[in-house]
């Protein structure tokens, strides 16, 4: 299943990163072929809301935070396409480098906090105190 959804942002985003002559709004081909016929349509009709490059996020800001997801998932087929399609909407490596890392002191902290059973209305007060305006 991961790799099923993954190959479906991996779809989105290379259309939309493709040049004129291909169309945004008709999935590759290897995309097609990873869906049943009764969900392809509106998966992929949400997959071009999501990822609209005109969105409240610019193309390279979800690029990024799809790398750091691709790369905890974790999914070879998403880090190739989502680095690539970084590079293109600009991203740079150490952008690159920091999005991952980024991804990866979440997971290794949201780790340590499940497996010790921290008190999460603690948590809830530690974080609030460490967002609050100063």
């Amino acid at each position: 299943m991961r790799t099923l959804l993954a190959n479906a942002g991996l779809a989105l985003l290379f259309a939309l990163a493709t040049g004129p002559g291909v169309s945004a709004q008709e999935a590759p081909e290897y995309f097609k072929q990873t869906f049943p016929d009764q969900v392809l349509k509106p998966h992929w009709d949400e997959q071009l809301a999501v990822m609209n490059p005109k969105g409240a996020l610019d193309a390279k800001t979800k690029q990024l935070i799809a790398l750091g997801v691709a790369a905890q998932i974790p999914c070879v087929y998403c880090v190739y396409g989502h680095t690539k399609l970084a590079k293109a909407a600009g991203a740079t490596d150490a952008q690159i480098k920091e999005a991952v890392a980024t991804a990866a002191l979440v997971r290794f902290n949201s780790t340590m906090l499940q497996g010790a059973g921290y008190d999460m209305q603690k948590f809830q007060q530690e974080v609030d105190r460490l967002s609050a305006p100063k």
